[in-house]
C-alpha cells in the first residue's frame, strides 16, 4: 500500500535543486548582464554631459601640477575670432596668429596669448578682449583652439586739449584734437587738430593711420597740414607751409617718412639782414627721412634708469625742381640714466649733436627752417630727438645772428638782429631728480631736480668753415644751472624752475630767474 504521505529524499531531491539553482545563476547573470549594459549606457550618457566644476577644478590641478614639472607638450589647431562684427578678420589675424601657431607647450601658448591681448588692446578698437584656450579635435591628440573674442569700442570718438610748448616753436600753444576709431573696419584712426600759439602762431592738419593692410607688413599713415610761423621777432621772417608727408615703414625700432612740402618766406618789416632776404621766397621740400630709436629708460618723464638712443637722417632735394631744398641733416641724441640708491634719485646724463651739409655745402647757405635753432621754453628731459634745447635761453636766443637792415635813423637803436641758425649744434646736460619729503608729493609723481647744460650752434657754410675751430668753438659754449619742481599731469608735464645763467654773449636772449614750461615727452 503506498504510503499516503511519502518522504522526499534527499538523494533524489539534488538534481533538482541544482537545476534550479542554474537556472536562478542564468537569471541572475542575465539581470547582471542587462545592468552592466545599462551601466554603459549610463556611462556614455555621462560624458557627453558638462563637466562639473569639481571636476575642471582636478583637472586644472593636473594640468598645473604638469606645467610645474615640465614643458607640457601642445599643438594650435586653429585660431578662432568671435565678435568682431566691424573689424576686418586679418587685422586680428596679424597680431595673433604667427605668435600663437609658433607656440609648441602650453608654457609657450600662455605668454603668447598674454602678448596677443596686449597688442590687440593697444589698437585701440576693442573695449575688452577675452583668450580661451579650447580642446582641439579628438582624432588630433594633444591640440587645442584658441578662441580670440572682442567686443568692439562702442565709442569711437574722442577728443583732447592742452597747452604744451615745442623746441621749434617761439612759445606755448593751446592744441586740440578730434580722433575718429576704424571707420573703414581696417582698424584705421582718422584724426584732425587745431593749434594756435600765443604768438599767434596757427597750424591745422588731418591724417589717417592704417595700422596694417593685406599686401604691407608696416602701418601706413597719411597726414596734410596747413600751418603758419611768425618768426619776425628773432629772424624777420614769417613762413607758410602746405605739406603732405607718408609714413612708409614703421616699427618698434624704426621709422621713415617722406615729407612733400611748399613753403613761403616773407618779410612784412621789411628790415630782414641780407643773409635772410637772400632766403625770402617759394621753396619745394621733397625729403626722406629715417629714424632710428631704442629707448629703454623706465619712464619717458622721469628716467631713473636705462638709456635711449635716436638717430635721425634727413635726405632733401628729391624733386626735380630748381626750387627743390637739396641737403643732407644727421642728428644723434643719447641719454643715460644712472639710480642712486636714495630718496628714489637719479642722474640723467644727456648728449645731443647734429650737421647739415646744404646744396653746394661751403659755397650755398641752407634754407633757414632747416637750420639748428637752441634756446625755447623747453625741458631737456623731456625732449628727446636732437639738440634743442637750453635752460634759461629764450626761443633762437644763441648762435649767430646779423644786424637787421635800418630803414630810418629814427630807430636806429632799435634795429635789433637776426638769429641765423647754424649747421652744427652740440648740446649737453646733466639732470639730478629726488623724491620731496611729503608723502603726498611722491604718490602724485611731483619731484624735484637740480640741473645743468650747455650748448653752442656754429655756421659752417658760406665760407664760414674757413673761420672754424674747434677751439673757438668750445670757447663759445653757453651754459646754465638751476633748481626746479616737476609736476606730471596726464597730458603734459609742467615744470617750474630757477635758471642762472653761467657764460652768455652780448647778443644771446638769456634770462636769469623763474621759468614755466608745459611740455610733451618725445
Amino acid at each position: 500500500m503506498p504510503d499516503p504521505d511519502p518522504k522526499l529524499d534527499p538523494k533524489n531531491q539534488q538534481p533538482d535543486n541544482a537545476n534550479d539553482l542554474d537556472e536562478e545563476d542564468d537569471v541572475l547573470e542575465e539581470d547582471d548582464d542587462e545592468e552592466e549594459d545599462d551601466d554603459e549606457e549610463e556611462d556614455d550618457d555621462v560624458l557627453f554631459e558638462p563637466a562639473t566644476p569639481r571636476a575642471v577644478k582636478l583637472k586644472m590641478d593636473a594640468l598645473v601640477r604638469r606645467m610645474l614639472i615640465g614643458p607640457v607638450s601642445i599643438h594650435v589647431h586653429d585660431v578662432i575670432i568671435k565678435g568682431n562684427t566691424k573689424t576686418k578678420g586679418y587685422i586680428i589675424e596679424a597680431e595673433a596668429l604667427e605668435a600663437l601657431k609658433k607656440a609648441n607647450t602650453m608654457q609657450e601658448l600662455l605668454r603668447a596669448s598674454n602678448a596677443v591681448n596686449s597688442r590687440l588692446k593697444l589698437l585701440g578698437l576693442f573695449d575688452s578682449v577675452m583668450i580661451t584656450l579650447d580642446s582641439g579635435p579628438l582624432e588630433i591628440p594633444g591640440s587645442t583652439n584658441v578662441i580670440i573674442e572682442v567686443e568692439e569700442a562702442r565709442n569711437r570718438l574722442s577728443g583732447e586739449i592742452g597747452a604744451y610748448t615745442k623746441a621749434e616753436a617761439k612759445s606755448s600753444s593751446v592744441e586740440g584734437s578730434v580722433k575718429y576709431k576704424n571707420l573703414l573696419g581696417y582698424g584705421d584712426l582718422w584724426d584732425g587738430s587745431i593749434a594756435y600759439g600765443f604768438d599767434h602762431s596757427a597750424e591745422v592738419s588731418a591724417g589717417v593711420y592704417l595700422p596694417r593692410l593685406k599686401a604691407l607688413v608696416a602701418p601706413v599713415t597719411a597726414r596734410v597740414d596747413l600751418w603758419t610761423e611768425d618768426w619776425l621777432k628773432f629772424s624777420s621772417y614769417k613762413e607758410q607751409s602746405i605739406g603732405l608727408s607718408l609714413g612708409l615703414f614703421s616699427n618698434r625700432y624704426h621709422n621713415l617718412e617722406y615729407h612733400l612740402a611748399w613753403r613761403t618766406l616773407t618779410d612784412p618789416s621789411q628790415m630782414s639782414s641780407s643773409s635772410v632776404r637772400m632766403q625770402l621766397g617759394h621753396n619745394l621740400l621733397s625729403s626722406l627721412k629715417y629714424t632710428l630709436k631704442i629707448d629703454r629708460r623706465n619712464s619717458l618723464v622721469r628716467p631713473t634708469r636705462g638709456y635711449a638712443f635716436v638717430s635721425k637722417t634727413q635726405i632733401g632735394g628729391l624733386a626735380p625742381d630748381s626750387y627743390s631744398l637739396r641737403f643732407l641733416r644727421q642728428e644723434f641724441d643719447l641719454r643715460y640714466a644712472i639710480p642712486l640708491g636714495f630718496y628714489h634719485a637719479a642722474l640723467n646724463f644727456g648728449i645731443s649733436s647734429g650737421v647739415i651739409c646744404g646744396n653746394g655745402f661751403l659755397n650755398k647757405s641752407t634754407a633757414p627752417p632747416e637750420r639748428f635753432f637752441l634756446g625755447g621754453n623747453l625741458s631737456p628731459v623731456s625732449a628727446l630727438g636732437g639738440p634743442k634745447a637750453l635752460w634759461g635761453f629764450k626761443t633762437r636766443g644763441l648762435g649767430p645772428c646779423e644786424p637787421r637792415r635800418q630803414v630810418s635813423n629814427e630807430n636806429a637803436n632799435a634795429v635789433g638782429s637776426d638769429f641765423l641758425g647754424g649747421e652744427l649744434a652740440i648740446t649737453a646736460l646733466a639732470d639730478l631728480s629726488f623724491d620731496l619729503p611729503s608723502r603726498w608729493f611722491r604718490e602724485k609723481g611731483i619731484h624735484a631736480h637740480l640741473f645743468a647744460c650747455a650748448g653752442n650752434v656754429a655756421k659752417l657754410t658760406v665760407n664760414e668753415c674757413q673761420n672754424f675751430s674747434i677751439q673757438k668753438f668750445k670757447e663759445s659754449f653757453r651754459s646754465s644751472v638751476g633748481v626746479g619742481i616737476v609736476i606730471p599731469i596726464s597730458l603734459f608735464c609742467m615744470e617750474f624752475n630757477y635758471c642762472y645763467i653761467l657764460k652768455k654773449f652780448d647778443h644771446d636772449h638769456a634770462k636769469a630767474g623763474f621759468w614755466l614750461t608745459f611740455s610733451r615727452p618725445s
